[in-house]
């Protein structure tokens, strides 16, 4: 961070009394202008402790002083007052307002500096965007204006030493006369080493984002996703039964460069959901694997033998690959760089994810071709709903649900919205149609669960449905076992 200014104010008094002198001693004197490498304070100092510091007590302070600056608005809340030798106590003060400060005669005072005050206990329960703020303040002085404080970001978000800013932060004239100090600034005060700021995701297929570093020399991070994985819950609504609540913690851990990968945070619940699927012992295959933000929950958490992911861009296999060497999991994940609707694999798959919105259809022939032919699997289908206003339940009906503690499955909810259940249906009759053209003989599909991830737009939901698929057994192998449909397993 480049040095700061920090003119400050300071009562000069008589040797020899406790009161100004006619002379002009308690005249104002401005002191000069130093840089310092810490950050310093500004404060006016006087004598009101010399009583109570000569006795080494924690005494009131100057209150005329103190009210006099408070009054005003000239006292700068962020740090605490400080007592200086000769029994004098420093106050601090907005350096931007030192042009107002003007202290009646029988309060005299000089310019001081404080280099390294001490926080103030409110500046210490300062939130993160508080503290910004508050930076960015002391940073311009006398420029700083309302306009301004309206354009400081109140929300960002965090990878590793990395700070990444949304699109419309720091955009006013004003922002660009500190240069790298501004950015400097920023990273100091949220604990951070770079920072870097969106801008529009291009419309090149990929989902490339568009992202400036404006502090830092690359964008390579490492992204921890905390959560708490559960099995059940009292009361639970869906598995309709009393259950105890057991939770434990899930971290998965991720590494992409934000100039060239997105990642969404928004689907941090669905990332949890997969790392509690039951995919013990099961090949798994990612159609749209990106970074890898649910292979690594089937490999690490949810304990598929093997995934196969698919990925067509560049820069995200480079982070796929650095991701699962990570994890330690890389000897258990293939990753097939490409089009993933060109996939050659065949009859392999336990289950397929789909995670590409607003719609994954183009990856449904694939998904069908990919499954065991024999047993078939489940298909985990993403897609942005639209629910009109006019066909929404009533506000809190109905929950996302989850699996349940058991990890047995699940029907179509009853609360399920009728657009979304609509949704569900049509595209169980749409990939039944598909097995059965690609395979020659009848399969069989079922709704096993739908999943709310998150409001993507108003109106629209992303969702994802998860579809049991299996082919219809020939009549004559179920004789013998109850002259029905022998059941499948899994």
């Amino acid at each position: 961070m480049s040095p700061s200014l920090s003119p400050s104010v300071s009562p000069r008094w008589p040797q020899s009394g406790g009161s100004p002198s006619a002379s002009g001693e308690g005249q104002w004197e401005r002191a000069e202008w130093e840089p310092c490498a810490a950050p310093a304070g500004r404060t006016v100092s006087g004598p009101g402790l010399r009583q109570q510091s000569a006795r080494g007590c924690e005494g009131p302070v100057p209150l005329p002083c103190r009210e006099h600056l408070e009054e005003e608005r000239l006292s700068d809340g962020r740090y605490q007052l400080q007592r200086l030798p000769g029994g004098r106590v420093a106050l601090p003060v907005l350096e931007e307002k030192l042009s107002q400060l003007c202290l009646p005669p029988e309060m005299p005072c000089e310019l001081v500096r404080i280099q390294g005050p001490v926080p103030s206990r409110a500046a210490r329960r300062r939130t993160p965007a508080q503290r910004l703020r508050d930076e960015l303040r002391r940073l311009l002085g006398a420029s700083w204006s309302e306009e301004l404080e309206r354009d400081v970001p109140h929300a960002w978000q965090r990878h590793g030493d990395l700070v990444l800013l949304s699109e419309d932060s720091f955009k006013a004239a004003p922002w660009e006369r500190p240069g790298s100090a501004l950015w400097e600034t920023v990273a100091a005060a949220l604990g951070a080493r770079r920072v870097a700021r969106r801008g529009r995701v291009m419309p090149d297929g990929m989902r490339t984002p568009s992202v400036t570093l404006l502090l830092g020399q690359h964008g390579w991070v490492e992204h921890v996703d905390n959560g708490i994985r559960w099995a059940g819950a009292a009361g639970c609504r869906w598995c309709g039964e009393g259950t105890a609540l057991t939770t434990w913690a899930v971290f998965s851990r991720y590494t992409f460069d934000v100039t060239k990968c997105m990642f969404s945070p928004g689907n941090i619940t669905e990332k949890l959901r997969v790392a509690s699927l039951p995919c013990s012992g099961e090949v798994v295959v990612d159609l749209y694997a990106g970074i890898g933000y649910f292979t690594l929950p089937f490999l690490v958490h949810a304990g598929a033998a093997f995934v196969h992911a698919c990925e067509w861009n560049s820069h995200a296999v480079e982070a796929l690959h650095r991701t699962l060497v990570l994890n330690g999991v890389r000897d258990r994940c293939h990753i097939h760089a490409g089009d993933s609707r060109q996939l050659q694999l065949r009859d392999v798959a336990d289950r397929v994810n789909l995670g590409l919105i607003p719609s994954s259809e183009e990856g449904w022939p694939v998904a069908c071709r990919v499954l065991k032919k024999d047993r078939g699997g489940v298909l985990h289908i993403h897609h942005n709903v639209e629910t009109p206003p006019a066909l929404r339940a009533e506000r809190g009906s109905p929950e996302p649900q989850h699996p349940t503690e058991d990890g047995g499955e699940e029907t179509l909810g009853a609360r399920l919205r009728p657009e979304w259940q609509r949704w569900a249906e049509a595209t169980a009759t749409r990939i039944q149609g598909l097995l059965a053209e690609l395979h020659g003989r009848p399969w069989s599909t079922r709704v096993l669960h739908v999943e709310a991830v998150k409001s993507y737009a108003p109106h629209v939901h992303h969702l994802v449905l998860d579809l049991k698929c299996r082919p219809v057994l020939p009549l004559q192998q179920a004789v013998g076992t109850a002259g029905a449909p022998a059941p499948l397993e899994g």
